[in-house]
C-alpha cells in the first residue's frame, strides 16, 4: 500500500547489536535527527555491497520513547542481493546514512477487529502495530508463523506483551495458518494486515480477492528480496532507446536502468504501487514476479513487470539444456 513520503537523510549510529533468533540480528540505530516512526514504518539505509554503496529498506520494529533509537530485525539471506550480509557485518559504533522513517504500510485505527499476520522476519513490520492495538484496547489477533521457535525473532517479547492475543504457527510442528478458514471467518468490520514471504502474501491475497470481503480491508507489505527463485544476473534491453543493461544480483532492474540514465517512474519500490511497470516485448527466461500489484492472471501472461522488485531468471525456466549466459528481457518503458 504505497504512500507518498518525503525523504530526509540523516546519520545513523549503531548503538546495539544482538541475536534476535537464528540468522536474525536485532540492530538498534540512533538517529542524528530524531523523527517519529509510526506503526508500519521503515527506513532506508546505505550499505557497502562488494565495494559499492547500495540502498536497502528495513522495517522499524520499535522506537524508544525519546524517538532517538530505532530497532530493526535483519534476517541473513545468503542468496539475496547482499544487503542483509552487509548489515550483519556492521558493528557497534559504525556510522551510516539512513532516512528518517518512511511510511508505506499505515495502521488505520478505528476498526472493530484486526487480524495481524507475520510470516518470518515480516514480524518486524507488524510488531509496532500490535503494540498500538494492545495499548488502545483494540480487538486484535496476532498470528506469527515461522519455521521453528529458534527462527522467531522477538518471540518471548511478543508473548509477554500480547499473551492470548498471540497465536504461533510452526512449520516444524506442521501447524500452519489455515488461510481459507481464517478469511471465511472474517467480515467487513475486520481489517487484515500482513507482512511476510511472497508465497504467504500470494496465498492470502488470492483467497481474499475470491471472497466477498472489502478489498481495502486487506493491507500488506512485502519483501523486495522475497521471490520464488534466487537472484541472478540478467540483461534488460530497451530497443527504442538503444539501451542494454546488465542487472547484477545486488541491484533491481529499476536501479540498473536509473544508473544507466533511463528516466523511470517509481514510488514505493516494494512492488505494491505499479508505478514502475514496464511492458515486455520479448523474454528469454522466466519472470520471477515479486510484486503484489498484479493479479495471478496478469503474472501468468508476463506482459508487464514491476521492475522495482521482479527479476528475470534462467533457473527452472524451461530453457534448452545448452542455454548459456544470463536471461534476457526486452521492454518498453512507460
Amino acid at each position: 500500500m504505497a504512500a507518498t513520503n518525503i525523504e530526509i537523510w540523516q546519520q545513523g549510529e549503531i548503538i546495539e547489536i544482538s541475536q534476535a533468533a537464528n540468522d536474525i540480528k536485532k540492530i538498534v540505530i540512533r538517529q542524528s535527527n530524531p523523527a517519529k516512526a509510526d506503526p508500519g514504518s521503515h527506513i532506508d539505509l546505505m550499505v557497502n555491497v562488494d565495494g559499492e554503496m547500495v540502498r536497502r529498506s528495513y522495517s522499524v520494529a520499535s522506537q524508544s520513547e525519546d524517538l532517538r533509537d530505532l530497532t530493526l530485525g535483519v534476517f541473513l539471506v545468503p542468496n539475496s542481493r547482499g544487503g542483509s550480509i552487509a548489515v550483519h557485518e556492521l558493528a557497534v559504533g559504525d556510522q551510516l546514512d539512513i532516512t528518517q522513517p518512511l511510511q508505506n504500510f499505515p495502521l488505520r485505527v478505528g476498526a472493530e477487529r484486526y487480524v495481524l499476520i507475520a510470516g518470518g522476519i515480516g514480524v518486524t513490520a507488524i510488531m509496532a502495530m500490535a503494540a498500538v492495538l494492545k495499548r488502545i484496547g483494540a480487538n486484535y489477533t496476532l498470528m506469527y508463523a515461522a519455521r521453528s521457535k529458534e527462527a522467531m525473532a522477538f518471540r518471548e517479547e511478543l508473548q509477554a506483551i500480547h499473551g492470548d492475543n498471540l497465536q504461533i504457527f510452526l512449520d516444524e510442528d506442521k501447524n500452519f495458518i489455515q488461510i481459507p478458514e481464517l478469511i471465511a471467518s472474517l467480515d467487513d468490520n475486520t481489517e487484515l494486515y500482513i507482512c511476510g514471504p511472497i508465497r504467504l502474501m500470494d496465498a492470502v491475497r488470492r483467497i481474499w480477492l475470491e471472497s466477498e470481503l472489502e478489498n481495502t480491508n486487506l493491507r500488506f507489505e512485502t519483501f523486495g528480496a522475497s521471490g520464488w527463485y534466487d537472484p541472478e544476473e540478467f540483461i534488460v534491453r530497451i530497443p527504442a532507446k538503444n539501451v542494454e543493461v546488465l542487472v547484477g544480483k545486488q541491484h533491481s532492474m529499476l536501479e540498473a536502468l536509473e544508473a544507466a540514465g533511463v528516466d523511470m517512474l517509481s514510488d514505493c519500490r516494494k512492488g505494491e504501487c505499479g508505478l514502475c511497470e514496464v511492458r515486455v516485448l520479448s523474454l528469454n527466461g522466466r519472470v520471477d514476479h515479486r510484486d503484489v500489484f498484479y493479479s495471478e492472471r496478469q503474472k501468468e501472461q508476463n506482459e508487464k513487470i514491476s521492475c522495482c522488485v521482479s527479476r528475470i531468471v534462467t533457473s527452472e525456466s524451461g530453457l534448452a539444456a545448452d542455454a548459456s549466459g544470463p536471461a534476457v528481457v526486452e521492454i518498453v518503458t512507460t
